[in-house]
C-alpha cells in the first residue's frame, strides 16, 4: 500500500461508516414514528409541522456534503496524478522534492479539514433525523436558515455564538496575562 492511498482509504472508510450511521438514524427515526394519529404527541406534531423546513435543511446538507466529497475526490485525484508524474520524472533535485513534500502536506491537511467538515455534516444529518437539528444548544431557539446555509453544522444561534466567542477571547487574554 502506498502513502498516497492511505489518506484516500481512510476518507472512504470514514464516509462508509458515516453513511451507515445516517442509515441507522433514519431507520431508528422511522421505528419511533407513531403509527396512528391517536399516538401523536405534541413534540411529534411540532416536528411534523416543520416538515418543509426539515426537507429544505436536508436538501441543503446533502448538497453541501456532495460538494465536500467532490473536493476530497479532486484532492485525491490531484495527488494521484502528481504521484504518476513523479514516477515519470527521473530523480527530482532537493528543491523540487522539498516543494513536492510541502504540497503533499498541504493537500493532506486540506483533505483532513474537508473530511472533518463532512463528518460534521453527517452528524447534522443524524440530528435532523432525530429532530434536534437547527436548534441552538444554549438557548434552544431555532437557528436561522441563513446561518445554517453558511455553517451547516452550527450548534448555536448567532447571539449565543457571539457570547461564546467573547468568553473564549476573555479566557485567552487571561491565560496570556499569566
Amino acid at each position: 500500500m502506498t502513502a498516497k492511498s492511505k489518506p484516500r482509504q481512510a476518507v472512504k472508510a470514514a464516509a462508509k461508516a458515516t453513511a451507515k450511521t445516517v442509515v441507522k438514524a433514519k431507520a431508528k427515526a422511522k421505528a419511533k414514528a407513531p403509527s396512528s394519529k391517536a399516538e401523536v404527541s405534541p413534540s411529534t406534531t411540532k416536528t411534523t409541522n416543520s416538515n418543509p423546513r426539515t426537507e429544505v435543511l436536508r436538501k441543503m446538507l446533502l448538497e453541501r456534503r456532495q460538494e465536500v466529497m467532490k473536493e476530497i475526490d479532486g484532492l485525491i485525484g490531484h495527488r494521484m496524478s502528481d504521484e504518476i508524474q513523479r514516477r515519470v520524472d527521473s530523480a527530482p533535485d532537493v528543491g523540487d522534492q522539498a516543494l513536492l513534500d510541502t504540497e503533499r502536506v498541504r493537500d493532506i491537511s486540506i483533505m483532513e479539514l474537508r473530511n472533518k467538515m463532512r463528518q460534521q455534516i453527517d452528524e447534522a444529518l443524524v440530528k435532523l433525523e432525530e429532530g434536534t437539528y437547527g436548534r441552538c444548544a444554549d438557548c434552544g431557539a431555532e437557528i436561522t436558515e441563513k446561518r445554517l446555509r453558511a455553517v451547516p453544522f452550527a450548534r448555536r444561534c448567532v447571539t449565543c455564538q457571539e457570547k461564546q466567542e467573547m468568553l473564549e477571547k476573555i479566557e485567552m487574554e487571561e491565560e496570556q496575562e499569566l
